[in-house]
């Protein structure tokens, strides 16, 4: 094999390690897990989104049924309203609730759909009635650490004081 081919064949060796890093930085931003199929979208509005970030995955069961699209603030209830692509494939009962929660202790957050029982569908565009806010983690030590400073003296440490 001459010097020609073995610098070809480096140079495709180079381009498919190139295809790989691409391949794997695609798996890891969440980008290349939902093709392009048909989606409908739906909103749901929170009083706190944390730290939701658009692309988040949306799931149902732990399965990922769609993406976030959008994230806005309604100028006039002052919350959070959260746009959602979610696959064609699934439909969701219009007593269908979303929550924010965290993938792990201290993860990425994502919004998770629990199907109610109705019989009526939502449809395209509707928003999605019954939400819970994110947990954020620095109010449950902000206020951890209230209800201790608050605490009598003795209250904490041996029971109420017998």
């Amino acid at each position: 094999m001459g010097k020609k081919g073995i610098e070809t064949l480096v140079g495709l060796f180079v381009l498919l390690g190139l295809v790989g890093l691409v391949f794997l930085a695609m798996k890891a931003a969440n980008l290349g897990s939902m093709g392009g199929g048909d989606t409908y979208t739906m909103q749901a509005r929170f009083d706190n989104i944390g730290g939701l970030k658009v692309r988040a995955p949306v799931r149902t069961a732990g399965v990922t049924v769609g993406r976030v699209t959008g994230i806005a603030l309604d100028s006039k209830t002052y919350q959070g309203v959260v746009t959602m692509a979610i696959t064609s494939s699934h439909l969701y009962p219009k007593d269908t609730s979303a929550k924010i929660l965290t993938a792990g202790l201290l993860g990425d957050q994502y919004i998770g759909l629990e199907p109610g029982g109705d019989d009526a569908n939502l449809q395209p565009g509707d928003t999605v009635a019954q939400t819970q806010s994110a947990v954020v983690l620095e109010n449950l030590i902000g206020q951890f650490l209230t209800d201790k400073a608050g605490a009598p003296a003795g209250a904490a440490s041996n029971g109420g004081g017998k």
